[in-house]
């Protein structure tokens, strides 16, 4: 398996079990209807969890173009690399996407609820105001990526970074899987922590393209790409300036 093909499967199996829940939490007639943000942030911690187990060991799991870049941006990763990297991830989250509508396709067609709908793909804010849900999704993804860089020992880097799996799964994929547990029952009741532009663009492509009616909300989707990027930036910076 390549790191490609690694980061396809990692980022489907992340956004299947992902947006499954919100699907399994919001839908009509579902087992687990009206079951609360304790469970969505719970399985969405999870969905990492698996991601990581298993593309960890082939791509260093970035799962996140917001991950990606930021580690480009503190020298810990490879241009070259990263956009086969995020087009992994963007055809990852858009498969995974397609899983959740298949799996679930009988519920949504019983569900008249647009905006339930369209959770099970993307994000949306709790109260629309742009440049507050911009900043959150700055900070959410600031204390993502910047955890991240704190989990090993940036020592790993210094003679041969092309020997070094990089990612969320650099130390296994617990840590990082309770650091997005953390996320999301602190930071994310605002703008519902994408924190990952793939995770939310590549599954509002698809609810664009799929039977699923409703609008795909456009106006809303340049904060959760624009956001979490600018917030990579920043972890990579500040990291950047304490390890000077």
């Amino acid at each position: 398996m390549t790191p490609f093909i690694a980061e396809i499967i990692g980022t489907m199996l992340l956004v299947l079990l992902g947006n499954g829940v919100v699907a399994n939490v919001v839908l009509k007639g579902t087992k687990g209807n009206n079951s609360g943000w304790i469970v969505i942030t719970t399985a969405w911690a999870l969905a990492v969890f698996v991601g990581v187990t298993v593309a960890g060991p082939v791509s260093g799991a970035h799962l996140n173009p917001a991950v990606t870049l930021g580690l480009a941006f503190a020298g810990k990763f490879s241009w070259d690399l990263v956009p086969t990297y995020i087009a992994g991830e963007m055809i990852g989250a858009m498969l995974g996407a397609f899983l959740v509508w298949l799996f679930n396709k009988d519920h949504f067609e019983i569900t008249e609820d647009e905006g339930a709908k369209l959770a099970c793909f993307s994000t949306s804010p709790a109260i629309r105001k742009p440049w507050s849900n911009l900043i959150s999704e700055i900070i959410g993804t600031f204390v993502l990526v910047f955890v991240i860089f704190n989990f090993v020992d940036a020592s790993i880097y210094v003679n041969d970074t092309s020997e070094a799996k990089i990612g969320l799964g650099t130390v296994g994929a617990l840590p990082v899987t309770l650091l997005v547990w953390a996320i999301g029952l602190s930071l994310g009741g605002t703008t519902g922590y994408a924190i990952n532009p793939a995770r939310d663009l590549g599954p509002r492509i698809m609810h664009y393209l799929l039977p699923v009616k409703g609008c795909s909300d456009w106006g809303y989707a340049w904060i959760p790409v624009l956001g979490p990027v600018i917030g990579a930036a920043l972890a990579a910076l500040l990291h950047l300036s304490l390890n000077f």
